[in-house]
């Protein structure tokens, strides 16, 4: 495991730092709505090539669970579908109830249904992501920097306001 070292170990992959945590939550968010399955090996190879906060990567991945995956889901189809123009949103490709007489037709049917879906999924999906990862990205560097000079304005106040202290 030493060959890892070099990789693993730098202190910026551990460490919460303004840039290492928006970074990591900007690829968790990315590639948890981007990619289905195998999200957290992705987001924290990524976040130790791009030397982003790791665990904060591997944890906002759980952004799509089983309590959300179906809404957003649901809502990256409609996302789609609208960019694309291709369906009227009321209208979801989804009649895959079989019949009592089960043939091949039914097999082929359902394979158009899920292949109908999909790029509108996939355009909704690729949205999602990336405006998610943007936005996330934006928004700890900006509460990050507020935090910060809020901070350094309290520790002036009190250095210029201390008993015996001449400014």
């Amino acid at each position: 495991m030493r060959w890892l070292a070099p990789f693993c170990g730098h202190p910026r992959l551990w460490h919460f730092s303004r840039r290492g945590v928006a970074a990591g939550l900007a690829l968790g968010i990315f590639f948890g709505l981007l990619i289905p399955v195998a999200q957290i090996p992705f987001t924290a190879g990524t976040a130790v090539l791009l030397r982003a906060n790791v665990p904060v990567a591997i944890g906002s991945t759980l952004v799509t669970n089983p309590v959300t995956f179906a809404p957003v889901y649901v809502a990256a189809y409609y996302l789609g579908s609208a960019i694309l123009g291709e369906a009227d949103a009321a209208e979801v490709p989804m009649s895959l109830e079989p019949e009592i007489d089960t043939d091949s037709r039914w097999w082929q049917m359902a394979g158009e249904n899920v292949l109908g879906v999909g790029k509108p999924l996939v355009v909704g999906l690729a949205i999602l992501a990336v405006a998610g990862g943007t936005l996330s990205y934006l928004a700890i560097m900006l509460f990050w920097r507020a935090r910060t000079v809020r901070r350094w304005k309290r520790r002036r106040g009190r250095i210029a306001g201390a008993p015996g202290r001449t400014s």
